[in-house]
């Protein structure tokens, strides 16, 4: 036999569920770390208008840690500097992040030694860049006990770095340079290239010469032009083709 519902109970129910809702979105406002409510973080350079969002993931070294302006951190990003919290690592920062950057949520740079992230840089979800890595060269030792080999990474401003792409120790990757999701890059990259797989290597490039090898197999997206409103765009997205067609011939 069915229960008779018992709308006070659900009624209650609803109010508890905003009430949890909204106390977790003034958590994250108040979470939330920028240059003007640091919290208990001291970065060498934090920017205008950055944010790390709440809830943060493993921070240490912040001291050389440099954050541009207008950065996105998103939620669970590990930052850190060193090998461990509470060394001195120099006059010099060790992790440099430029301006307008965009690290996706869950994504780890670790930088033990020196890691440069170029302005305009997006990256998505579960990226991983490290300097560091494992050795093994000792058969009768643990991996894990031995000591790891360290060297710098640079990725070049205007890069888009997919989901879940590792970026290894000693790479050097160029502008403008794609990363596809779930590639592992390791060396040097060119400019203006596509690199997929594990390890990377260049599917495409483009070259001032001969564009882009291979060709695109699609446009390019048409731009949205100066002054366009939203209210405009809205109208122009219910259009049928034939009206759009007829409106590029009136132009």
């Amino acid at each position: 036999m069915p229960k008779s519902k018992n709308t006070f109970s659900s009624w209650r129910g609803r109010l508890a569920q905003r009430a949890v809702h909204a106390c977790w979105a003034w958590v994250q406002r108040a979470g939330s770390v920028t240059a003007e409510r640091p919290g208990r973080l001291r970065f060498g350079a934090l920017g205008a208008h950055s944010r790390l969002a709440f809830p943060l993931g493993t921070v240490f070294g912040e001291p050389w840690i440099h954050v541009g302006s207008h950065c996105i951190v998103g939620e669970q990003v590990t930052l850190t500097a060193g090998l461990m919290p509470d060394l001195d690592l120099g006059p010099e920062p060790i992790l440099r992040i430029g301006d307008g950057v965009v690290l996706g949520r869950g994504s780890h740079v670790v930088a033990d030694t020196t890691v440069t992230i170029g302005s305009d840089c997006y990256f998505g979800p579960y990226v991983y860049v490290t300097s560091t890595n494992h050795s093994y060269d000792d058969p009768h030792e643990p991996i894990g006990k031995q000591w790891p080999r360290m060297e710098p990474v640079e990725i070049g401003p205007g890069c888009w770095i997919g989901t879940g792409a590792v970026i290894l120790p000693g790479a050097r990757i160029g502008r403008n340079v794609v990363v596809a999701a779930g590639a592992v890059v390791r060396g040097e990259v060119p400019d203006h290239a596509v690199v997929a797989g594990a390890p990377a290597r260049v599917v495409r490039r483009w070259t001032a010469e001969e564009g882009w090898q291979p060709p695109l197999r699609t446009p390019a997206p048409v731009p949205i032009p100066p002054g366009a409103t939203a209210e405009g765009l809205s109208a122009l997205a219910g259009l049928d083709e034939a009206a759009v067609a007829r409106l590029a011939e009136l132009d």
